[in-house]
Order: C-alpha cells, then structure tokens, then sequence
C-alpha cells in the first residue's frame, strides 16, 4: 500500500459499514446507529486506497455553528498505520473546519500528533461504565415538554460555550431527557440514549454537583440492572459516587483544544458529554 494509492474522498453513508469495521478494529464499542448519528451531525473525509476502493481511515468534524467544531472518529486501519495517513486526515479535517476553535478527546496513541499540530491538554476524561445499581428516585425531576428543548439549548450553550442547537435537537429524536424543575422552569438536564453495549447518559447539565447527581440518579433509578456509560471531566468529582452507582472507572482520554482560550465562569457546567466524540 502506497501513498499515492491513497485517496481522500468526502465521508458519505456509503462509507458506514467499512467506517464500523475500522472502530471495531480499534476496540470500540460502536454500533451502526452510533456512527449515523456522528454522520448526521458531521462532515469529514475518508481514506480509500485503490483499485480495491477499501476504507483505511476515517475523521469526522463535527461543527457547532462557528463557535466551535469537536474532531472525532479518527482511525487508521492497522495495516494503513504508520504511513502518514493520519496527520493528512487531521490535516484535512483543520482545512474544514476554517477558523472554529477546536476541540477532540484523545487517545494515548493519537496524543503525540495532536500535540503536534498545536492541540493543547485541557483536562482528562473519565470514562465510567457498569451495571446500574438500584437508587432512590430524586424529587423534582421529570420528563422534559417539546417546548422546553430550547431552553435545553440555552442550558447547554451556556455550558459548553458554543451553540449545539442542532446536537440537542437531534438527541431528542434519538434519546430521553430528564429535566429539573424549578419553579416550572428547567434548571439542568440529562440525556439518555442507545449507545454501544447498551445506554449512555449524556450531556447533563447542572449548576452544581447535587443538581447533576440528581439528575443522574434520575435516570439510573429506571436502569437498574442495565448496562450505561458516563464520560465526565475528573474535575467535576462525580468520580467516587458514579463507581458507588455502579458505574467502573474503565479508561478515558485526553481533553485537548486549539487553541486554549481563557473562559469567565459560568453559572452552569457540563458534567457529562454527550460521548467523547461530541463533547
């Protein structure tokens, strides 16, 4: 396999099934669905080599209107690695993303390239998993109304610092949200949805660590006995009481962005992503 037989084409639904036997290569744990909703909400490139036509890589950019963009589903078929192809990939996926700031989870294996190409560490992520434990149903959660996804919206863009309108749109086809009422008024949310081995809760959105518990034993009271991920920053400290609920510390990864951007405070914090890939 040469460089020259290598071509790098716009990812496209033709591209999903060899796009899932590379993430199954790698070890993730991904389903069809999991990748249409990447694509949905991402533009990217994949890496063909010819005659065969075969996927030997793949990266999606995920953009949040020009606030900012996540750069995610970064893989190399094994046979592939070592050549270069992932920088062109990345490469390619910095020339998309025009002037966004950019942000990525990374792996042990991807760290030394991002660095790189000027991503900085920001943070790491905790990647929790297991069978939910039974707990006790927390008061003043329930479900959320269609009218109040755009106050979700405003939560998360809060939050997050960028405007996922169309992410939080798009979970709420595919996934449940719990909000906390206060006085008739959303105050933090939490997204459950079908994700790889079994449900992933996430993005929550609270103003502090209770509220966000809250919210998380909201949904883990009807998960009991089920298999659920949370990836969350280990600044929050959710931490210990995610491995109380069942949820294992199994890994995670690299919070990195470019560039680093000082940020004010804000009233409401992002205690779980939405998975690695989407921030």
């Amino acid at each position: 396999m040469t460089a020259e037989a290598i071509e790098l084409v716009a990812f496209g639904p033709e591209h999903l099934e060899g796009a899932l036997a590379l993430s199954q290569q790698a070890g993730w744990p991904h389903r069809i669905e999991d990748w249409q909703t990447a694509f949905a909400l991402s533009t990217g490139f994949a890496a063909v080599s010819h005659p065969r036509s075969e996927l030997i890589g793949t990266v999606l950019l995920t953009p949040y209107r020009d606030d900012a963009a996540t750069i995610n589903m970064v893989l190399v078929a094994e046979a592939a690695r070592g050549r270069g192809l992932g920088r062109k990939l990345m490469e390619a996926a910095l020339a998309l993303a025009g002037n966004r700031p950019l942000r990525l989870v990374a792996t042990d294996d991807g760290l030394s390239l991002y660095q790189k190409l000027n991503f900085e560490r920001t943070g790491v992520i905790a990647q929790h998993q297991g069978i939910a434990r039974s707990c006790p149903l927390p008061a003043a959660i329930r479900p959320i109304t269609a009218t109040e996804i755009p106050a979700a919206i405003e939560l998360d863009r809060v939050a997050f610092g960028a405007d996922r309108a169309d992410l939080i749109s798009h979970l709420a086809k595919i996934g449940s949200f719990a909000v906390l009422d206060r006085a008739g008024t959303p105050a933090g949310f939490a997204v459950l949805r079908p994700f790889g081995r079994g449900e992933v809760i996430g993005p929550v959105v609270a103003r502090d660590i209770g509220d966000a518990k809250a919210l998380i034993a909201h949904v883990l009271a009807a998960r009991a006995g089920r298999f659920v991920r949370l990836d969350t920053d280990i600044t929050t400290g959710l931490g210990p009481w995610l491995i109380d609920q069942g949820l294992d510390h199994v890994g995670g990864g690299i919070a990195m962005r470019r560039p680093v951007v000082a940020q004010s405070a804000a009233p409401f914090t992002t205690f779980a992503l939405a998975n690695q890939a989407l921030g």
